[in-house]
């Protein structure tokens, strides 16, 4: 069971930092936007460190309280139901 969880983060994160990308790349563009609710909830439902990752190397959504504390949160989240896995 751990290891189907850990993949499904692991798939999660990767896809949040994608998305993470895409909408910075679509803001140099003056591209329609990625809203911002899609970001915080794939960064809250197990891509916590994808989005985290993310806003350190794109530089983007760090001034907006909210996704800082979104993509803790979502770390913490991800941490805290392997811990609880590994614990049963």
């Amino acid at each position: 069971m751990l290891k189907v969880i850990l993949i499904f983060f692991g798939a999660m994160s990767l896809l949040t930092f994608f998305l993470y990308g895409i909408d910075k790349l679509k803001a140099k563009l003056n591209a329609w936007r990625i809203p911002e609710k899609v970001l915080l909830r794939f960064s809250l439902l197990g891509g916590g460190f994808g989005g985290a990752l993310a806003m350190l190397l794109f530089r983007h959504k760090t001034n907006h309280w909210s996704f800082v504390f979104g993509n803790v949160l979502g770390v913490i989240i991800q941490i805290g139901a392997i811990v609880a896995l590994e614990l049963l």
